[in-house]
């Protein structure tokens, strides 16, 4: 069973998934197409890349996703078909392929982006070809480079970690580029500290839950995807906080500081 994936900037009741859902089902009869992702802040590449590199490998290998994200951005922009890890992905060269897969495709195509109908119509085609078993190479020319983004990484030195938020999600719990292991590797069974923003607001241990801590107040645990996560139990931590990708996450190896980690304490 064809399955096609859809990540895009669009809200849910847009009339583009329509589009796209009608043009597969003509072009690919029985294709299976999920939504893998829609409202994805308007031409937030980094915000989508997240996304897409955190739940392609759950689906089954063979899977064709369409990328839906900044696809207009200027007469030079390219469309690209990508091959990795087993998975094709369609979408545009503004640097979230290198994003999702931290590393080198087995494949880059060119497809055409001057398509008449354009990228709606381009990528539905595209799709189409691959679950039909059309050869690859004929369907564009190889891409000489992708265009590459940097993406954010926690700078690290004997006795702290400087980090950074890269992610909010519907909780408002800001999500972190510090890994479980970097955190691990650096405090070990040391004290520690987490700063968010300035030194006013710390958190000296880690969770396993939300609720390990009281209502209102801070807590610092790993996620599924071995992230650390810093959230206000109750509240919205982002809008309170006034935190969003970028905003600074210290964490150091230093005595404990006596007080609370409410919001009001």
């Amino acid at each position: 069973m064809a399955i096609v994936t859809i990540t895009s900037e669009w809200r849910a009741d847009d009339y583009y998934f329509g589009i796209v859902r009608g043009m597969l089902e003509q072009l690919a009869p029985g294709t299976t197409v999920i939504v893998n992702a829609s409202g994805i802040p308007a031409l937030n590449v980094a915000h989508a890349a997240f996304v897409i590199r955190n739940t392609f490998h759950h689906y089954p290998e063979g899977t064709v996703h369409l990328i839906f994200i900044h696809t207009e951005t200027g007469t030079k922009a390219r469309h690209l078909l990508v091959k990795a890890r087993g998975h094709w992905f369609i979408g545009t060269d503004n640097g979230i392929f290198n994003l999702i897969l931290n590393g080198e495709p087995e494949m880059a195509l060119v497809i055409d982006s001057e398509h008449p109908d354009g990228d709606l119509k381009l990528f539905a085609e595209t799709a189409a070809k691959i679950i039909g078993g059309t050869e690859a190479s004929s369907i564009g020319k190889p891409a000489d480079k992708i265009r590459e983004m940097i993406p954010f990484r926690a700078t690290i030195d004997a006795t702290s970690v400087n980090g950074s938020v890269i992610f909010r999600d519907s909780y408002g719990n800001a999500i972190t580029n510090i890994t479980r292991e970097t955190f691990t590797r650096v405090f070990g069974n040391e004290g520690f500290v987490i700063y968010i923003q300035s030194n006013k607001h710390r958190i000296d241990r880690i969770s396993k839950n939300y609720n390990d801590v009281a209502v209102g107040d801070l807590v610092a645990r790993f996620n599924n995807l071995d992230l650390l996560e810093i959230a206000l139990n109750g509240s919205d931590l982002c809008e309170l906080f006034g935190l969003e990708a970028g905003s600074i996450v210290r964490i150091a190896t230093e005595t404990k500081p006596t007080g609370g980690t409410g919001l009001f304490t």
